[in-house]
């Protein structure tokens, strides 16, 4: 029997340094630490707010991301507005992080949704997007989808 039902519970990421991994989340999303493992081998953090939880981080890497590699291609957070996009890209530029293209883009070319695309301290590609107000924002790629290739 097909779960009909099945929504998106959390999102589970390998990291290598769990300490800079729960901080970049907690201060670039706002996430809270629901609870955590410090024994060693055996470290992780499940982060979300308002009591759901949304991403658990687990010290099991020790190399960083790698896009050749099959699994995740990027993680995506939705937020309501544009202009709740724009204060995250504010805030990631005054930490220093590198985006993949400059400022708001378009999802594809036309697209009303869009958002901004970056890497987190693992190279983990992400994603923060509203589902309109990028409609006057240039596309950085022609005839592919703008998260499909960062």
């Amino acid at each position: 029997m097909a779960a009909s039902t099945a929504t998106t519970g959390h999102v589970g990421l390998n990291v290598t340094d769990l300490d800079r991994s729960r901080d970049f989340y907690g201060r670039v999303l706002g996430f809270e630490v629901m609870g955590e493992g410090k024994e060693e081998g055996r470290e992780f953090a499940f982060l979300g707010r308002d009591g759901r939880l949304v991403l658990t981080l687990w010290k099991q890497s020790a190399h960083a991301f790698r896009t050749d590699s099959a699994g995740l291609h990027h993680l995506s957070f939705q937020v309501d507005t544009i202009e709740e996009v724009r204060r995250a890209e504010t805030e990631l530029r005054a930490a220093a992080v590198e985006f993949a293209y400059d400022g708001v883009v378009p999802h594809r070319e036309g697209a009303a949704s869009g958002g901004i695309f970056f890497h987190d301290p693992d190279g983990i590609r992400l994603e923060i997007y509203a589902p309109t107000g990028a409609e006057d924002a240039q596309t950085p790629i022609n005839e592919a989808p703008t998260c499909g290739f960062f």
